[in-house]
C-alpha cells in the first residue's frame, strides 16, 4: 500500500507496511508517529493489538478494528511459510511463522495491557465487526477500555465499511485529540 493517501480530501492516511516482528513493528510506529504526528491512530486485527499498546504511551486516541489480542493462538497453528493477504511496497510476499516469532508476540501479550491508563480508557475505542470469525475479544478490551460498536461486516473491512463505519468514528476521536 501507499505511505500516503488522501480520504476524499479530509485525510491524510499512512499505510505503511509493518515489519513482519512485533518489537520491530512497534519501534517502526512510534518512529512514524515522531516524523508525522497523527491525530488519531487506527489498527485493526494485529495492528490493534499495537495500536492499544503504544497509544497510551504517545498519548493520543485510536480506534481498534476488529483487534486480536491473542496473537501467539492465531500464529500457532500457522506455523511454516505464509503469504501475505496484501502486496507489500517491497514486493516480497512471503514470511515465516516459527517458534521464535510466536514467543515475541507472548511476551508483548503477557504486557500489552500495562500502559492502559485513565486517559486511554476513555481514547481507546474499539470497533467490531458481527461477521468476524477470527478475533472475539470484546470482552476483553470492554475490561481494559469503555467505548465498543459494532460493525455488520467481518474480521477485514471492505473499503465501503470504512468509509461507512470506521471514518465517522476516526472524525469523532480527531475531535478529541484536537480538544
Amino acid at each position: 500500500m501507499a505511505l500516503t493517501e488522501a480520504f476524499e480530501g479530509r485525510a491524510v492516511v499512512l499505510t505503511p507496511d509493518l515489519p513482519l516482528h512485533p518489537k520491530e513493528a512497534l519501534a517502526f510506529i512510534r518512529d512514524l508517529y515522531d516524523r508525522e504526528k497523527p491525530d488519531v491512530i487506527v489498527g485493526n486485527s494485529c495492528g490493534s493489538f499495537y495500536a492499544q499498546m503504544i497509544a497510551p504511551v504517545i498519548g493520543v486516541p485510536a480506534l481498534l478494528g476488529n483487534p486480536h489480542f491473542q496473537m501467539t493462538e492465531f500464529l500457532k497453528p500457522r506455523i511454516g511459510a505464509q503469504r501475505y493477504k496484501s502486496p507489500r511496497a517491497n514486493g516480497n510476499q512471503d514470511f515465516v511463522i516459527d517458534e521464535a516469532l510466536i514467543s515475541e508476540f507472548a511476551e508483548l501479550e503477557a504486557q500489552q495491557f500495562h500502559y492502559c491508563n485513565p486517559q486511554s480508557k476513555e481514547r481507546i475505542w474499539g470497533l467490531f465487526g458481527e461477521q468476524d470469525t477470527l478475533a472475539h475479544f470484546e470482552h476483553l478490551f470492554l475490561e481494559h477500555y469503555t467505548y465498543s460498536y459494532h460493525f455488520p461486516g467481518a474480521h477485514t473491512p471492505t473499503a465501503h465499511e470504512v468509509k461507512t463505519w470506521y471514518v465517522p468514528l476516526i472524525e469523532k476521536l480527531n475531535l478529541l485529540a484536537n480538544k
